[in-house]
């Protein structure tokens, strides 16, 4: 059977193996309450009074939820967006509607047609992430979801093995942290990173050369011959890398720039050092 193979006057459209795929026709529907205006501060997970889950918006985004080790919900979506999904195995309600329902419920209009939510696992111990990882991610600062968003992506691209989180950083999780990713902050392992700047010791006691990016560097990332292990420290945009976080890095580094141009995106800048580090080659 497929979803569009409708029982009349059922709630239950079709059953793909083991998952009830059931038809959502009323926008006050109690069942939908975890999805409800996703623009309102309480669908912060990190905030206080947050709901504490993980949203995923899109097929792409959604798929790589399915794959991941968080452990799904629900789904709310589109005929057409859901069929393109494996959820045959899905222990979790799927629920089908229409889009003007789904964008009364969410209170936006979503052109993805699909969302997922999961719960929240416990991060890993930092020396988890570090044990067996040769390049790393550490971010100082980077509060804006869609700047960490681009950058968990840029590491999956080059196959950075882990990000580390110093202070200051947004909650990796939060919706449109999830989206900007494309969902790859559900496979690039992460947790945060204290004491703060001296947490980079445990970089350095195994194995790690911190190289702190920033314009004040004195030497060209180029010039850098490459550790066995390495850990890019990004800064915030705009204020950068703290001097302490400089100070405890092994060496700063910067990217060489043409003349009336200061510093990059983080994020790019992020892509051009996991390039150079040789990340995913």
């Amino acid at each position: 059977m497929r979803l569009g193979d409708v029982t009349p006057a059922s709630e239950v459209l079709v059953v793909w193996k083991h998952v009830g795929v059931l038809e959502v026709t009323d926008p006050n529907d109690p069942r939908l309450d975890e999805y409800r205006f996703l623009r309102t501060a309480d669908r912060r997970p990190d905030r206080p009074g947050g709901l504490g889950l993980v949203i995923a918006e899109g097929v792409i985004a959604v798929g790589r939820m399915l794959a991941s080790h968080y452990p799904v919900r629900s789904m709310l979506g589109v005929r057409r967006k859901l069929e393109t999904l494996p959820i045959d195995d899905l222990d979790a309600p799927v629920y089908v509607t229409t889009a003007e329902i789904m964008a009364e419920v969410i209170g936006f209009h979503l052109n993805r047609g699909v969302l997922a939510m999961a719960g929240r696992p416990e991060p890993p111990a930092a020396i988890d992430i570090v044990d067996g990882a040769r390049r790393l991610v550490v971010l100082e600062g980077v509060g804006d979801h869609e700047n960490l968003g681009a950058l968990f992506r840029n590491a999956a691209a080059f196959g950075v093995d882990g990000v580390l989180l110093g202070t200051g950083c947004a909650d990796p999780l939060y919706r449109r942290s999830v989206r900007v990713s494309m969902g790859h902050v559900l496979s690039v392992p992460f947790t945060t990173l204290t004491p703060w700047p001296d947490g980079l010791k445990l970089l350095q006691d195994n194995g790690f050369t911190v190289m702190a990016l920033t314009p004040s560097g004195v030497v060209e990332l180029s010039s850098v011959a490459m550790p066995d292990k390495a850990a890019v420290l990004l800064g915030s945009e705009g204020p950068g890398l703290t001097p302490e976080a400089v100070a405890a890095s092994d060496v700063a580094v910067r990217i060489p720039m043409s003349g009336g141009v200061d510093s990059l995106n983080v994020a790019t800048a992020g892509a051009v050092a996991f390039y150079a580090l040789g990340a995913g080659r």
